[in-house]
């Protein structure tokens, strides 16, 4: 991908995550800045990838070359049955077996974006050919069916009546079980990772289907996460152990890929609502990375777009891999967003 790099280096912000590409995929993890190529790649960070560079829209040949890199990884990674491998290594031997966990449905969600964002029609067949391949089955894990689901919502952007999309995303959205205690708007015991995810289901789901329930439901989810998360008028975030309630905050490490499921769920809390308050909720997202955070450090590189792989409680872990550049450049892209809204 050498001559793409060079093409997509003008657009300064994705100089850091064209460093992580080679022509296989996008590597998983860092030490500081320099890919650890002994660590391979995975379809999780392959499909947040293409899902990014789908948003940007852009005519760069180096990006619709990028774009066409990872949908080949993702190909390659779809078994004939539906189910997905996760882990590739860098010379291209795939490890573990083909399943339905958060790479199934994340690579849905890719698979959904690329038909309703790619402006190439051979590329909007393949992806078309691919989730359908994969949206018949189901995955016993919530988080699975959540991501597998945004794809849903996704792929019906274009394709508004297709019957197996529907079935998933209802079912998506039956698997998010019912909220545990009245005090706690959240149906989990324990919040785990890229929490607001589930509300944005409820919200995006419920608006396609014209369901007043789960809308309100995801919005009521996403205020009381929001509100979970906001200390002093910055995000300060729950950690990558996890919380309950009673557990104390601020606490570390805090991961930007919470952040990014922040952002995307207000994304689509205004775009169903049209209430600004939400996009002043994106607009601490983006804050969050530059600096307004419990320890009030920058948690990306500006030369690069490189984002820092955690918040410690003594500073940023200054690893630089995929999911978190990935969070970092997701953030700004709805950031620039809501920008051109206000």
């Amino acid at each position: 991908m050498e001559g793409a790099t060079q093409q997509l280096l003008q657009h300064s912000n994705f100089k850091h995550l064209l460093s992580l590409c080679d022509e296989r995929g996008v590597f998983e993890h860092c030490e500081f800045d320099q890919p650890r190529r002994e660590h391979g790649y995975c379809v999780d960070d392959v499909a947040r990838a293409a899902i990014v560079l789908e948003r940007e829209q852009s005519a760069d040949p180096g990006i619709t070359q990028a774009i066409d890199v990872l949908a080949g990884f993702m190909e390659l990674a779809q078994q004939p049955d539906g189910r997905i491998r996760n882990r590739c290594d860098v010379d291209g031997a795939w490890q573990g077996e083909a399943s339905t966990d958060d790479h199934w449905g994340r690579a849905l969600w890719c698979w959904g974006s690329m038909v309703r964002l790619d402006p190439r029609s051979e590329r909007v067949r393949e992806a078309y050919d691919q989730f359908a391949k994969s949206v018949a089955l189901r995955s016993t894990h919530m988080r699975s069916m959540v991501f597998a689901g945004l794809g849903a919502v996704e792929f019906l952007q274009a394709f508004p009546a297709n019957t197996h999309a529907r079935a998933l995303l209802d079912d998506a959205l039956r698997s998010i079980p019912a909220n545990l205690v009245s005090a706690q708007a959240w149906p989990e015991e324990r919040l785990t990772y890229a929490n607001a995810a589930i509300a944005e289901l409820l919200i995006a789901g419920g608006d396609f289907f014209g369901q007043r329930e789960p809308v309100r439901r995801g919005l009521s989810m996403l205020t009381w996460l929001l509100a979970l998360q906001t200390r002093d008028g910055h995000l300060s975030l729950i950690p990558a152990t996890g919380w309950v309630v009673g557990d104390a905050l601020p606490a570390f490490d805090q991961q930007p890929i919470e952040v990014a499921a922040l952002a995307d769920a207000c994304a689509s809390a205004y775009s169903v609502t049209g209430d600004g308050s939400w996009l002043d909720a994106i607009r601490l997202g983006a804050e969050w990375f530059d600096g307004a955070n419990d320890l009030s450090v920058r948690m990306y590189d500006p030369s690069t777009g490189a984002g820092f792989d955690g918040l410690t409680s003594t500073g940023p872990n200054l690893n630089c891999g995929a999911e978190s550049t990935l969070a970092y450049l997701s953030v700004m892209q709805q950031a620039h967003r809501e920008r051109a809204l206000k």
